[in-house]
């Protein structure tokens, strides 16, 4: 068992050099790559997953796909968007953590104003062909997401208090919504389950990251539970978290939403996400922190399968 790492009071600032500027012959499959990778692709496939099952989700059979594609395209568009203005916006302090130090904008190879540029072209995009192709409130709604992540809780809340990740896991939390209203034109009772489950989702998600990246953050000035709080302190809170989430993945089967298949599959993801917080609260290491950040991905990912394996399957074996 690996002790946790006693942490020192936030430091003062460095002062850190502006980035390189990029090298001028860089070819062109070169800087797509690096434009690609601006758009945090892994994160943006979860959220597009996401918001795919609630489309799917929306109607007993299956959506149309004149609707499907466009939703799904417009949202990815906005989501990258969000990421890249993300990855301006922390620039520098990018530069100071390992995790995201090769970040294009952190190492210099695109400037602030092409990463501008580019999120504020991939948003318009995403937005137009949400408002034309989807519908409004789709639109709107993306939206509202993109500031929610990329403005309040990058340029505000991240910064400002270690319960970031929490109330700025609400615009995180939206994807299934925006599916749902992609389809059914509003919001309904059932998205906004699938809305909570998320929102109780990210906290012990990313904090099980925060642990064992904690030098990481405390370099880069960002005022993180476990820097602000120490590690104790973040540990119990991971797995009280995990506690009230499970409970809310048992509102969609409560709520006549799903049926056994999906609540199998609750109960078992559930106890085992649980087992995890449980372990890494009474005995930390940075590799049970690891496997318990992994877990949580696949956790949110096979509760959403089987969500939709209940909703197709269910009504043939019932």
């Amino acid at each position: 068992m690996t002790a946790p790492r006693a942490l020192s009071p936030l430091p003062p600032p460095a002062a850190v050099p502006g980035p390189a500027s990029p090298a001028p012959s860089t070819s062109l499959p070169s800087r797509v790559r690096q434009y690609y990778a601006l758009t945090k692709p892994r994160v943006v496939q979860l959220i597009v997953f996401c918001a795919a099952i609630g489309m799917l989700l929306a109607t007993p059979s299956w959506p149309e796909w004149r609707l499907v594609l466009p939703a799904v395209a417009g949202i990815w568009l906005v989501a990258a968007a969000a990421a890249a203005f993300n990855c301006l916006v922390e620039q520098r302090i990018d530069s100071r953590m390992a995790r995201t130090a090769w970040r294009p904008t952190a190492n210099g190879q695109l400037t602030p104003g092409q990463a501008l540029v580019f999120s504020a072209i991939l948003c318009a995009a995403g937005s137009a062909l949400l408002w034309f192709a989807v519908n409004p409130l789709t639109m709107w709604l993306t939206f509202a997401t993109f500031i929610g992540y990329a403005v309040v809780y990058t340029v505000v809340l991240k910064p400002m208090t270690p319960q970031n990740i929490v109330i700025g896991g609400a615009s995180g939390a939206m994807p299934p919504v925006l599916g749902w209203a992609a389809i059914r034109g509003e919001v309904g009772p059932e998205a906004l389950i699938l809305c909570l489950i998320i929102f109780l989702w990210t906290p012990p998600h990313f904090w099980a990251l925060a642990l064992y990246r904690a030098e990481d953050y405390r370099r880069s000035g960002l005022p993180m539970l476990p820097v602000t709080h120490g590690f104790e302190f973040t540990r119990l809170h991971v797995f009280l978290y995990t506690l009230v989430l499970f409970a809310a993945t048992l509102l969609p089967f409560i709520s006549g939403m799903s049926g056994p298949i999906y609540l199998a599959a609750a109960i078992v993801l559930g106890v085992m996400f649980c087992g995890y917080a449980w372990r890494l609260w009474r005995g930390y290491s940075d590799a049970l922190a690891r496997r318990t950040f992994r877990f949580s991905i696949v956790h949110l990912s096979l509760l959403f399968a089987a969500l939709l394996l209940d909703h197709y399957l269910g009504p043939l074996i019932a």
